[in-house]
């Protein structure tokens, strides 16, 4: 009887009611393990795929992209992304945004690694993960408290209507950042300098103090448009051209193609519903907030107003979709092509002239003088035909040695090409052209020239020092005194345009003298170290100084109930060093004694009280064709680990009859060995019996 038939025969089982529930439980159970691939194994050990430090790790990729040609593509990085410690170290990092403190990773406890590790699996071997779900996060915040009830219909919806990203999604978008960040960072031009390490807004204007003397018509750029809304498919045509992988590139695409819901702000009109919203308003700005425990403090006052000073040129960051923390990126890779494209107009551009006093043969002579790179002599009438260019983020500044009507055929060019590569058509609003004579702002910084007539002191040939009085323009680059003053009336610490009256500093009302000076402090010395390569620093960090120390004397005036500033200073001295209280509470303690037991905090003096205390413009010379620190030492790692340079500098040195260190210490120790102890007693013999004799 075939088996089929005996089953077929079998008696039939009845199971009880009771036990049906367990009984389908187990057969599903069954099922599901049937389903399983038997060769398919449990899941591992998260502590079992830490092998490797994740700095090692993003060294290899660096030193892997900066080792090969611009040319060249990268097919796999599913092979770094799939790599637990990369995942880990993303964690840290995104929980030090968070929290305000790195975790160590041995402190890092076993369900947030597996949770980690789920993610890692849906991101890489599954299509699972979706950007922005906030109803299914494998792996969640320190601060989000684990749901243990049912969420009401009304926070559900609110959840998923709020633009507050996702923690898994920060956790995804650092991968990908560590990843991608090294591979584009060798193909971008050194033209930009937003948004990548080791450049900065001062790097953009010690480079046009460098580079840009003796341009007379520039061109000012605004790409913010770029900066905020882009098709999707321009930014995946510039990343397919490195970037080969397709999970990646699918990756970031479904970032990019999601779009992301912002608030709105709702108008102050007539009306009972805004009355309403009025109120509401009112009652969610008085009510104090409580921080949770082990939240960090927010940004300190001094903080926050400088980072309120930030230039309109650096205060807008890029986001696209729900990228976040890559969208800078993608900006600059989008906007790479603008970049290199450029770099070739100013090789064509390049036109010398033997009658010039500078570029008179090739485009790399650079200046006359390079410690004095500001100045130029004055030439002839021909002039040579020369062009410059530098981007930060969405602004660009082009300065152009030559006519307007090379000005204005390169504002055509770049508006074709903008409109051909990105799809967004510019006005000639957005490419202003400027002579120099009027001055350029830029980064709230004025480009501007002087003519003036140094003395121009060198040996001639018998030796002699000949003094010659020369004439030329000297490129200035001053602090923009107005934009300083309306950020000032922005934050409500002036009011007037011409005369700035200052007014008290209201936020710091219910702080110590102590603390308000220490705060006030931190941010004079950031605000003169922003202004440290502006002609005019000492002037407008004293105009600085001047607004703060009014301000809080001002403060200190309501606090203390003094009526004036004059009494103010009078008591506590110029720089508010002196310690300041109330009249009516004579019995109070002194200061001193106070200070003494440590029941207070010292009183710092307000810096830069005088102009002598205020530091000078820093005019240390810029490096032509500068290069960060960091790429510079990639540059001297991977040609240190070439064999090719180890061979060719022995023979280099053999070549010229030089003697390696390493040749003659190892003479030494092998003659040590053979010939040492020997050579040493007979040596020792011949002088003692010389001395005998």
């Amino acid at each position: 009887m075939s088996l089929r038939k005996t089953i077929k025969h079998l008696p039939s089982i009845s199971i009880p009611q009771s036990s049906s529930l367990s009984f389908l439980r187990f057969s599903s159970s069954l099922s599901i393990l049937s389903a399983k691939d038997p060769s398919s194994d449990p899941d591992p050990d998260p502590y079992s795929l830490l092998k490797q430090d994740p700095i090692d790790t993003c060294l290899s990729i660096w030193v892997k992209s900066f080792s090969s040609p611009p040319t060249a593509t990268f097919p796999n990085l599913t092979g770094f992304v799939s790599k637990f410690d990369l995942w880990v170290l993303a964690y840290q990092r995104s929980c030090a945004h968070v929290t305000g403190t790195f975790p160590p990773r041995n402190a890092i406890h076993f369900q947030t690694l597996h949770s980690l590790l789920s993610l890692q699996n849906a991101v890489v071997h599954g299509h699972r993960f979706k950007w922005h779900n906030k109803t299914n996060q494998l792996i969640r915040s320190p601060y989000d408290k684990p749901s243990t009830s049912l969420i009401s219909k009304r926070k559900l919806q609110a959840m998923l209507q709020s633009p507050d990203p996702c923690f898994q999604d920060r956790v995804v978008q650092e991968v990908l950042l560590m990843v991608l960040e090294p591979i584009f960072e060798p193909r971008f031009s050194s033209k930009s300098h937003a948004f990548r390490p080791g450049r900065s807004p001062h790097t953009v204007i010690r480079t046009i103090r460098s580079n840009f003397a003796g341009y007379l018509w520039f061109l000012k750029g605004d790409l913010s448009e770029l900066l905020e809304n882009v098709d999707a498919d321009v930014i995946m045509g510039c990343v397919q051209k490195v970037v080969k992988d397709k999970k990646v590139l699918n990756l970031i695409k479904s970032g990019l193609n999601v779009r992301v819901r912002k608030r709105l702000k709702t108008d102050d009109g007539g009306g009972g519903g805004d009355l309403k919203t009025k109120r509401n308003k009112k009652r969610k700005a008085t009510k104090k907030k409580i921080l949770k425990e082990n939240e960090p403090k927010p940004d300190p006052y001094w903080l926050r107003t400088f980072f309120d000073f930030a230039p309109e040129e650096a205060a807008k960051v890029p986001s696209y979709g729900y990228c976040g923390i890559l969208s800078p990126l993608l900006a600059n890779v989008c906007l790479n092509e603008l970049d290199q494209a450029m770099e070739g107009k100013i090789i064509k551009f390049f036109r010398p002239s033997k009658h010039d006093s500078i570029w008179k043969d090739t485009i790399d002579d650079g200046c006359h003088n390079p410690s004095w790179p500001e100045f130029v002599p004055s030439s002839g009438r021909e002039k040579t035909r020369k062009m410059d260019y530098i981007r930060y983020g969405g602004y660009f500044l082009i300065g152009i040695r030559g006519p307007r009507e090379d000005a204005v055929q390169i504002r055509k060019e770049i508006i074709e090409f903008c409109e051909s590569e990105f799809g967004i058509r510019l006005d000639n609003s957005k490419v202003e052209i400027e002579h120099i004579s009027r001055g350029i702002q830029f980064l709230d910084h004025i480009i501007c020239r002087r003519v003036i007539h140094p003395t121009l002191r060198y040996t001639a040939s018998g030796g002699n020092i000949v003094s010659q009085k020369g004439v030329g323009t000297l490129l200035s680059v001053t602090a923009s005194l107005q934009q300083c003053i309306r950020q000032f009336r922005r934050l409500q610490f002036v009011k007037g345009d011409k005369d700035p009256e200052p007014l008290p500093c209201t936020p710091m009302l219910y702080s110590s003298q102590a603390h308000t000076n220490s705060q006030m402090n931190k941010f004079l010395e950031t605000m003169a170290d922003w202004y440290r390569y502006a002609d005019n620093r000492k002037k407008v960090v004293g105009f600085c100084a001047y607004v703060i120390r009014s301000s809080l004397a001002k403060l200190y005036a309501a606090r203390y109930r003094l009526k004036s500033r004059a009494k103010v200073y009078g008591i506590a001295s110029r720089d508010l060093s002196r310690p300041l209280r109330e009249s009516s509470n004579n019995s109070a303690p002194e200061y001193s004694d106070l200070l003494r037991m440590g029941l207070v905090d010292a009183i710092e003096r307000v810096q830069f009280s005088r102009m002598s205390l205020i530091p000078s413009c820093d005019y240390t010379p810029f490096p032509r064709n500068w290069v960060p620190d960091h790429e510079q030492l990639l540059h001297e790692y991977i040609r240190l680990q070439d064999p090719k340079f180890f061979c060719n500098l022995h023979r280099a040195i053999k070549r010229e009859g030089l003697s390696l260190p390493q040749d003659e210490i190892s003479g030494i120790v092998w003659d040590y060995k053979t010939l040492g102890i020997w050579r040493y007693r007979d040596n020792s013999g011949k002088e003692t019996r010389e001395g005998s004799e």
